[in-house]
C-alpha cells in the first residue's frame, strides 16, 4: 500500500474502492455532478487544499472534464495537482453497457495505469525533483502544439503518445508537461513522433 499525503478527489464511490485497494490516502467523492451545489463538500475540499494539497482525479470524459474544470476554479487557495487518466475503451464489469462517450472510468483502470498515472504528475517520484527549465506557452508555440492549424491534431498525436486524455487542452497539456519532462525531453520525444527535426530543433511541416 503505497501512501499519499495530499487528499485524492474522485467522482464516486467506486472510483474510491478502487483506489483504496491501491492507495492510504485521505479520499474525497464528488458524487459526480452533486459537488456544484455541496457547499459542505467543497469546503472540505478547499480545507485540504490549503493543508495537504489536493489531488483532482476524474474519469476522462467530458462530465470528467466539467467537475474538474469546477474543482480548479472554485478552490482558490493551498495546491492542487492534476492526475489524468488516458483515454481507454471498454465497459467497467458492474455496468451492464458502457459510458455515453466509451471510455472507461477511473473504476476500470488497472493498477499498474493508475501508478503510472499518479507518477507522471510527479506525485509518486520517491526524490525531490531537480530544478529545470519550465516548458513555457511560447515553447508550445515554436514546438507547433499551439497557435498553429496543425497544433490541436499534433498535440492529439503527443497527448496519445504519452497516455494522456484527448480532452486536455493546450494549457492543461503544458501543467502535465511540466510535471512529466524538462523542454529537452520533450524535443526529443517530438522528434521520436516526426514532429520536429532532431539536429534544428525546428518544426517539421
Amino acid at each position: 500500500m503505497i501512501h499519499i499525503s495530499q487528499a485524492i478527489i474522485v467522482e464516486g464511490k467506486y472510483d474510491k474502492i478502487k483506489l483504496a485497494s491501491i492507495l492510504d490516502a485521505v479520499i474525497l467523492v464528488t458524487n459526480g455532478f452533486q459537488i456544484f451545489r455541496d457547499k459542505e463538500k467543497m469546503a472540505l475540499i478547499r480545507y485540504y487544499a490549503r493543508t495537504t494539497g489536493v489531488i483532482i482525479l476524474t474519469d476522462s470524459d467530458s462530465a470528467g472534464f466539467q467537475i474538474r474544470g469546477y474543482l480548479k476554479g472554485a478552490i482558490h487557495d493551498g495546491t492542487v495537482y492534476q492526475v489524468y487518466i488516458p483515454d481507454i475503451y471498454g465497459k467497467e464489469r458492474r455496468k451492464e453497457k458502457p459510458s455515453a462517450e466509451g471510455k472507461l472510468g477511473v473504476e476500470g483502470i488497472d493498477k499498474a495505469r493508475l501508478l503510472a498515472a499518479f507518477e507522471k504528475a510527479g506525485i509518486l517520484a520517491s526524490e525531490a525533483p531537480e530544478q529545470k527549465e519550465l516548458i513555457t506557452r511560447y515553447d508550445l508555440y515554436m514546438l507547433g502544439l499551439s497557435g498553429g492549424a496543425e497544433s490541436k491534431a499534433r498535440r492529439k498525436v503527443l497527448q496519445k503518445s504519452l497516455g494522456l486524455p484527448d480532452l486536455l487542452s493546450a494549457s492543461s497539456l503544458l501543467e502535465v508537461l511540466n510535471t512529466m519532462m524538462t523542454k529537452s525531453q520533450l524535443e526529443t520525444h517530438l522528434a521520436a513522433l516526426g514532429f520536429i527535426d532532431p539536429a534544428s530543433k525546428q518544426m517539421e511541416g
